[in-house]
């Protein structure tokens, strides 16, 4: 017996997995905010006292009042965000810090350490960046066909050269018609198990490359240089920490332009690693959507065949042999799942399921109103189905048809 409800491609197969997904981010959500408020929740706390320890001294040592220390703090938080700083930075809108910026806007990073402040660099930006980041997602799904075709040529390359050695391909590179091996190298593509492995490793190298430079330029930790690496690549973009800042660097244009490269490489790597592990998740998905349905499907199947003794359902009980292609064409349709649920159908359904065309309801009528009932066969007399008038004759013949092929 066909099991519908585990049927691939359907709009509720669609609908559960998009539900399924929903909610497993929801979870994954729950999990990950509680994860975070029990590690980062009591280091707030702390540094929160000690920060009104330190206004407190302060107040107290410049005989200030708190209400005035908080008003020159906001006047500084203002100025922090038109990219004033305590120590000397690089200025934000020359036209390099001005790059530095649009490559953020594209590349969805966005780290909130420059921003524009007038009405018009706001309004420019909507539009500005609604075409570059589209174009930045373009570029980089196309990175990642051209890192699968690269792929597909080194392993069709490798394979290539092992049948040279094994004698199968002349060395002249030129296949034989009868080779269909070779041949279907043509069409091959790796898995998305080994793209992601790949991009893994590429990502991994370059922010440990990466990593290393940061390190000792900016003054970071290396573990905080990678945890950059990923906020930045991943283009989250918190802000916290933002490389090529400072006014002067050792040999400032050259880090910068490695700057851009490990960036640009990286948040290539990292968007098509997602991509890759975005369908990754969808067959894991499909395969616990294959389970439930067909753990569904078996309790449905004993209660379909618990209750078959006792009640007597629509079906297509009639001989295989006698398919009828104006009829009996279709041997799977919606009305097949329904009556293997035990759902109640409509009339048009149990025309359709019994094979029992309009027409040919009508002449049965008319015939056995005239007078001229159909044959009955001894076995149908001797099931007690014989008898009636108009419908009900021919609801009684359909079911000796049924007793007989029992």
């Amino acid at each position: 017996m066909a099991c519908r409800c585990a049927g691939p491609g359907g709009p509720g197969e669609d609908n559960a997995r998009f539900a399924l997904l929903a909610a497993l981010i929801a979870l994954y959500l729950l999990c990950g905010a509680a994860v975070f408020s029990a590690l980062e929740l009591p280091a707030e706390r702390r540094a929160k006292a000690r920060w009104d320890q330190r206004l407190d001294d302060f107040s107290r040592r410049h005989n200030l009042s708190r209400a005035e220390l908080r008003d020159l703090l906001r006047d500084y938080e203002a100025a922090s965000l038109a990219g004033i700083r305590a120590d000397a930075v690089r200025p934000r809108w020359d036209f390099t810090g001005a790059f530095y910026f649009v490559g953020t806007v594209v590349s969805t990073i966005g780290f909130g350490m420059t921003t524009p402040a007038t009405v018009g660099g706001k309004i420019f930006l909507i539009f500005y960046g609604l075409i570059g980041c589209a174009g930045t997602i373009l570029f980089f799904n196309l990175f990642l066909e051209r890192l699968i075709t690269v792929i597909a040529y080194v392993m069709k390359s490798c394979h290539e050269r092992q049948l040279r050695r094994k004698g199968v391909l002349p060395h002249d590179g030129r296949r034989g018609s009868g080779n269909s091996e070779v041949d279907s190298l043509a069409g091959w593509k790796p898995s998305v198990y080994y793209v992601m492995l790949i991009l893994c490793i590429a990502s991994l190298i370059i922010s440990c490359c990466a990593s290393a430079m940061y390190t000792p330029i900016e003054g970071w930790s290396y573990f905080d240089s990678l945890y950059f690496c990923f906020v930045a690549f991943s283009t989250i973009g918190f802000g916290d920490l933002v490389s090529s800042q400072n006014a002067q660097y050792e040999s400032q244009d050259l880090y910068r332009f490695g700057n851009f490269i490990f960036i640009l490489m990286g948040v290539c790597c990292i968007y098509s690693l997602f991509n890759v592990i975005s369908i990754v998740i969808k067959q894991s998905i499909n395969w616990i959507l294959k389970k439930m349905n067909c753990r569904c499907c078996h309790r449905c199947q004993r209660k379909f065949f618990r209750s078959r003794r006792n009640v007597v359902m629509p079906g297509n009980v009639r001989n295989r042999r006698n398919i009828s292609i104006e009829t009996d064409g279709i041997n799977e349709s919606d009305t097949d799942g329904r009556r293997l649920s035990g759902e109640m159908i409509s009339m048009k359904d149990f025309l359709a399921s019994n094979k029992v065309s309009l027409a040919i309801m009508q002449k049965q009528l008319s015939e056995t109103a005239n007078g001229y009932p159909r044959q009955m066969s001894s076995n149908s007399r001797q099931n007690g189905f014989s008898g009636g008038i108009g419908a009900l004759a021919i609801m009684n013949n359909r079911l000796a048809e049924t007793s007989v092929d029992r």
